[in-house]
C-alpha cells in the first residue's frame, strides 16, 4: 500500500482516475480515502476492455492458454539470444542480463523497431545514490537483472519508459529508431539530452530521469537518436559495432495503439496480415544484408497486447524467427 497526502490528487473521482492512469501508466490504481491521505493499491489490469483488443484471447491461446490477463505484463520466455515477451518492458531486463554477462556498451547501437519512442520518464528517482524505485524505494542498477526485474514488477519501469534509464546509464549509446507512417516519415536525427523531470505524486520535486531530443543536421554517432521510415537509413554506417535489437510488433501494425476509441481514429497503422508478413521479410532481409553473423548480441520481440492485433501473433512469430536465425553467430 502507498499513502499520499490528500492534496496531491484531484477531489473529482474522474480527474483522480485520470491522474493515476497518467502517473502509473501500465498499472491501475485504486485510491481510498484514509483521513488526510489517499491509500493507493496498485494492480495489473485484468479486464478485457482495458486491453482494447477484442481478439486478445485468440493470441493468448497461442502464447499460453493458462495465462490470465492480469499476468500478461510479467510473462516472457527466452530461447538463446532471443527474449520474447508480451510487454516490451522486458527489453531492459534482457539488456541488463547482457550487461551482467560482460556486454560492452562503449560503442553499442540500439536498433529500436517500434511505433513509439519509449523515452518517457520511468517512476525512478535519480539522486546521489543512483536510481531507486519510487514505488518500493529499492535501488535499481541497470547492470543488475534482479533489481531491474523488481522495478518492472513494481511498475516503476514501464512499456513507454524502458529506454530512458538505459540511455542515462550509457549516454553514448546510438539509437536507430525504425518506424512507419503516420508517426514517422522520412529521417530525422536528434542529439539526445539526459535531463531530469520532477516527480509529481509519490516524491514531489524529486528528479526522475528523462530524455530531451534536439533536432540536428543529419549524421549519426554516439548520443544520436535517428528516427526513420527507411530501412537503408536505419542501418547505414553501423559498420562492425555491436547491436541490441528490440522489435515491438506494433511497428508492423498498431491498429489499437492502446486506445479504446481506436475505431474512430482517422489515421492508424493497420495493414492486413499479408502486408505485415511482407514487411517482416523486408526487415529481416535488410538486417541479414547489413550486419554480420553474431553482430546482434541480444534480441527482444514484444507482442504488445492492445497495440499489435492478437490474431497476427502466431503467423508473425514463425516468420520473424526464421528471418532472425541467420543473424545468430
Amino acid at each position: 500500500m502507498l499513502l499520499v497526502p490528500a492534496d496531491r490528487l484531484p477531489v473529482s473521482a474522474h480527474d483522480r482516475h485520470g491522474a493515476l492512469r497518467e502517473y502509473f501508466c501500465d498499472k491501475d490504481a485504486i485510491a481510498e480515502r484514509a483521513g488526510d491521505a489517499w491509500r493507493l493499491k496498485l494492480y495489473w489490469p485484468g479486464d478485457l476492455d482495458r486491453h482494447v483488443d477484442p481478439k486478445l484471447p485468440l493470441g493468448l491461446e497461442w502464447w499460453d492458454r493458462q495465462l490470465s490477463l492480469d499476468r500478461m505484463a510479467l510473462s516472457y520466455r527466452r530461447s538463446g539470444k532471443i527474449l520474447t515477451a508480451l510487454y516490451d518492458t522486458w527489453t531492459l531486463h534482457s539488456w541488463s542480463e547482457w550487461l551482467a554477462r560482460g556486454g560492452a556498451v562503449d560503442d553499442v547501437v540500439v536498433l529500436h523497431v517500434d511505433d513509439h519512442r519509449d523515452l518517457a520518464p520511468p517512476r525512478l528517482i535519480a539522486d546521489e545514490r543512483g536510481l531507486w524505485d519510487a514505488i518500493t524505494s529499492n535501488m535499481v542498477e541497470i547492470a543488475r537483472p534482479d533489481q531491474v526485474r523488481s522495478a518492472i514488477e513494481s511498475g516503476a519501469i514501464g512499456m513507454g519508459s524502458f529506454l530512458t534509464p538505459f540511455l542515462h546509464a550509457f549516454p553514448r549509446t546510438e539509437v536507430r529508431h525504425l518506424g512507419q507512417a503516420p508517426k514517422i516519415t522520412g529521417a530525422t536525427d536528434y542529439a539526445m539530452r539526459m535531463t531530469l523531470e520532477e516527480d509529481s505524486l509519490l516524491h514531489p520535486g524529486s528528479p526522475r530521469p528523462s530524455i530531451g531530443l534536439d533536432v540536428k543536421e543529419l549524421g549519426t554517432g554516439p548520443g544520436v537518436y535517428r528516427a526513420t521510415s527507411s530501412l537503408d537509413e536505419w542501418l547505414c554506417g553501423i559498420g562492425d559495432r555491436p547491436c541490441l535489437l528490440h522489435i515491438d510488433m506494433d511497428y508492423f501494425n498498431n491498429r489499437y495503439d492502446g486506445d479504446s476509441s481506436w475505431q474512430t481514429r482517422l489515421e492508424r497503422l493497420d495493414p492486413p496480415l499479408d502486408d505485415v508478413l511482407l514487411r517482416i521479410g523486408e526487415l529481416t532481409g535488410a538486417l541479414n544484408r547489413a550486419l554480420r553473423r553474431g553482430q546482434i548480441e541480444d534480441v527482444v520481440i514484444a507482442y504488445s497486447p492492445g497495440f499489435f492485433p492478437a490474431e497476427f501473433w502466431e503467423a508473425s512469430d514463425s516468420l520473424l524467427r526464421q528471418g532472425l536465425e541467420a543473424l545468430d553467430g
